[in-house]
């Protein structure tokens, strides 16, 4: 797993595993980390498409001002993951063009 345990400054105080789907895939995180951090530390990077040349685009800021982690969430697009808890049978997918509900 790609996660952070031991950092000089900051503090990472165990919490409860969670179940939630990715693409369909059962995954695990921890209740309350960010939806991205949970899918970075289970080895997906990909988190949307750009709308235009349909890039892949991913973790980057981890603050919600870009909008490079914009994902479909329990059906909702244009989420964004790096500042959104995970909870238990949340179902994420990846998001293509501006995430507009058809």
């Amino acid at each position: 797993m790609r996660r952070i345990s031991i950092h000089p400054i900051l503090n990472f105080p165990p919490k409860n595993k969670v179940k939630f789907l990715f693409e369909g895939k059962e995954l695990e995180g921890y209740e309350g980390e960010p939806i991205a951090a949970a899918l970075v530390a289970n080895g997906f990077f990909k988190m949307r498409e750009s709308a235009n040349l349909h890039r892949p685009r991913g973790f980057f800021c981890a603050i919600g001002n870009c909008s490079s982690c914009l994902m479909v969430v329990d059906g909702k697009p244009n989420i964004r993951t790096c500042i959104t808890p995970l909870k238990e049978g949340m179902k994420v997918e990846i998001q293509k063009d501006k995430g507009v509900i058809r």
